[in-house]
């Protein structure tokens, strides 16, 4: 019984829930440098700088940077900060920084000082990130650059043990291509903004800027760092490669918005305090559906603030889950058989006069308006599906869509019943009366309740929810910045198209009104095959899709081809948004990332099978066996039986793992020799990732039949129900 397991079962039974501090709503963006940060430590002058830097892209002058560096490191100082770091996003997937002291000497005495040059730029070794190939090892040079449209701000590392300002900033390779997230998304950003504005102006010439907003749902599991300790599948790779599902799972529905347990709801509200110090407007918290599962969710943002104040989100909650005895878990598929996490990326685009271009209107302009961006969408989305979908693909997600609420692996959109009626009014030229409908209750203590627009459909990877688009297929653990740089781009694309057909009909003589209703129109018919309001999950759907010419694809080697197309190398080259070099490292960094992920799951599922799974399960086996010999020196043979099935049955499936780790390793030897990075993905994607399946199979039967105190694991019920 002295096993990692039975110890980490005494651990979890004797916690308790830790005290947090008070909410406290005037700390909110403590630790930011903004506005009001910077009216205290720089000059008006150079303040309005750094805000129209921020807000209308104009290019920091660096006549200015020790001016505005001299002020951050007096205002960190003061917050008790000691070093600074440009923080990036590279394509490893998480956030990088390397940490530099204020400290200098000068005439023998120590000071603290931060140059305009070390605000703007430093140069972190390039060669040491994912580059597809656009940096060798011997090229070791690359740049990080400040990005002054995200507020710099302090991080607290560890129990108050130092405090570091964090630069948000673009990396980029000694020769100018994009090596991180970020700066290929404030290309997008850029692009459908200018865009967008440009169409908007047909409607009012008022609004001199657009912004698209975001809202990201970040799903997540918590479990008891002990549990995690014993796991090593956990440790090493984010999920339970084994274990068989409880007895009871999901099935009751009682999880999903239930109580939130006392330990966690101490977790959350501290993680809901730190957040309120770096700015981070959390709104909502709940259990989700499946047990050990929960949610949180913050206000609407700019869509670039919004994406880094989720990756800072994430390391928020990993250290404080450990301060709490904790694990967070942000992989998509952590266990098998119960709902995996997403990140639903809620998307939309807003005037600096306050309209939302995706919220429907109360007069026909509005209306107009809102059809335009609403129909231009749905045409880009329909054009770029297989884009889009390469867009949220990675072997974690491959796990995730398709099952237990989340959407398939095809990109379709739902926009309701009452929004498809009005686009096919639209198309047969009749007019339509929006009415928000009412439903009463029959109760006379409760008031009506207003219908939205349109229902939900949990099916759907891309679906409009009244005035946004939530795109729910981006998997938990990803950087929000890839799918919505796809989005913003194909959009931003699709609005530029329309702004010059609609010119071409103007000049032809067309009122402007009808030459917008007449290239709508063109669009509704075309985009149809994309609509979908139906069943996600049913095998009609994947039938019918493929009917409508829509991409399917189930797996990321395969799925990530669409980066690659002349379609999407066309658009990219159009837009600038991507170089065709940059395109194809990311290719090639996206299909490693799968190579590396699943070789890894590879690697430590043969250890834990032939160093943990088999010898408990033969101990267990040699104990049956003495008893049977007991049984037969006792001239009991006959009460043995029962005994001697449990022991074939073990000898069976222990022979079969055996044998298939052994060709689960063989094909990963084929596979290492593969040269070509596609090919060696789908050889480890076809011929070595379904040995994990058929391995598990075997190890969960023994689960199932060796006794509960001979086994090592921490089990399924114990992780996701003992808090």
């Amino acid at each position: 019984m002295n096993t990692l397991r039975f110890q980490a079962l005494t651990k979890v039974a004797e916690r308790k829930p830790k005290s947090v501090p008070a909410y406290n709503i005037d700390e909110f963006a403590k630790y930011v440098f903004n506005e009001e940060a910077m009216r205290q430590y720089l000059s008006h002058k150079i303040m309005k700088h750094v805000l129209d830097a921020s807000t209308h892209g104009i290019k920091i002058d660096r006549k200015y940077a020790d001016d505005i560096a001299k002020g951050m490191k007096e205002w960190a100082v003061s917050k008790g900060v000691t070093h600074y770091t440009h923080w990036f996003q590279p394509l490893t997937g998480s956030t990088a920084e390397k940490h530099e002291s204020f400290l200098n000497i000068e005439e023998h005495k120590p000071v603290y000082e931060f140059k305009g040059s070390a605000l703007i730029q430093q140069e972190p070794d390039a060669s040491s990130f994912p580059s597809g190939g656009i940096r060798n090892t011997f090229e070791a040079r690359g740049y990080t650059a400040w990005d002054p449209s995200s507020p710099a701000f302090i991080v607290e590392n560890g129990d108050g043990a130092g405090k570091t300002l964090c630069i948000p900033t673009v990396f980029i390779s000694y020769t100018g291509e994009a090596l991180d997230y970020k700066t290929p998304f404030l290309r997008s950003l850029h692009l459908l903004e200018t865009n967008a504005l440009s169409v908007y102006h047909y409607f009012d010439k008022e609004a001199k800027k657009v912004t698209a907003t975001l809202g990201i749902e970040q799903e997540y599991f918590l479990i008891d760092k002990a549990f995690y300790t014993a796991r090593p599948d956990l440790m090493m790779c984010g999920r339970t490669l084994v274990g068989r599902e409880p007895s009871r799972g999901q099935q009751l529905e009682d999880h999903y918005f239930g109580s939130i347990p006392a330990r966690i709801f101490a977790y959350m509200v501290e993680v809901e305090q730190e957040a309120l110090k770096l700015g981070i407007p959390l709104k909502t918290r709940h259990n989700e559906v499946a047990p050990a599962q929960f949610e949180c969710a913050p206000i609407f943002e700019e869509a670039n603030l919004a994406i880094d104040h989720n990756q800072i989100l994430m390391e928020l909650m990993k250290r404080i889950a450990d301060k709490h005895d904790f694990y967070i878990i942000f992989h998509e598929k952590p266990f098998a058989k119960v709902n995996g996490s997403g990140k639903h990326n809620n998307w939309s685009i807003g005037t600096d006069t306050g309209k939302n271009l995706l919220s429907p209107g109360k007069n026909p302009k509005d209306n107009l308006a809102f059809l335009t961006f609403f129909t231009s969408t749905i045409k880009a989305v329909y054009e770029h599906n297989a884009l889009l979908r390469a867009s949220i693909a990675s072997a974690e997600n491959d796990h995730r869509l398709g099952a237990n609420e989340a959407p398939p692996a095809i990109i379709s959109v739902f926009i309701g019943s009452q929004l498809t009626q009005i686009l096919n009014d639209i198309l047969e030229g009749k007019e339509t009366e929006t009415i928000r409908k009412e439903v009463d209750f029959k109760l006379k203590k409760i008031p009506e309740i207003l219908i939205d627009n349109t229902d939900r459909n949990r099916t759907s990877p891309f679906a409009f929810t009244g005035n946004k688009f939530e795109f729910r297929a981006v998997g938990a653990s990803a950087n929000c910045s890839a799918a919505i740089t796809i989005l913003n781009t194909i959009v931003a694309n699709q609005l530029a198209e329309f702004k010059n057909e609609v010119d071409t009909q103007i000049q032809a003589g067309v009122k402007k009104d009808d030459a917008i209703i007449n290239v709508l129109k063109e669009y509704i018919k075309t985009a149809q095959p994309v609509l979908f309001e139906g069943n996600g999950y049913s095998e009609e759907w994947v039938q019918e899709a493929e009917k409508r010419g829509l991409f399917h694809v189930k797996t990321t080697p395969h799925a990530l081809k669409a980066y690659i197309s002349e379609k999407s190398k066309t658009l990219f080259e159009k837009t600038h948004v991507l170089s065709e070099k940059e395109l194809e490292a990311h290719y090639e960094v996206f299909l490693e990332r799968y190579t590396k992920k699943v070789q890894i799951e590879s690697r430590v599922l043969g250890e834990m099978v032939l160093n943990q799974i088999i010898p408990v399960a033969v101990e267990y086996q040699q104990k049956l066996a003495q008893n049977v010999i007991t049984l037969s020196q006792l001239q009991l043979n006959h009460t043995a039986k029962p005994q001697v099935d449990i022991i074939n049955r073990i000898a069976k499936h222990v022979a079969i793992i055996k044998e298939e780790v052994e060709k689960m390793i063989d094909e990963r030897k084929i596979g290492n020799k593969i040269e070509n990075v596609a090919e060696r993905a789908i050889h480890y994607c076809e011929k070595v990732k379904p040995y994990l399946e058929s391995i598990r199979y075997h190890v969960d039967k023994l689960e199932f039949i060796v006794e509960d105190s001979a086994w090592c694991l921490p089990k399924y019920r114990e992780m996701l129900f003992m808090r």
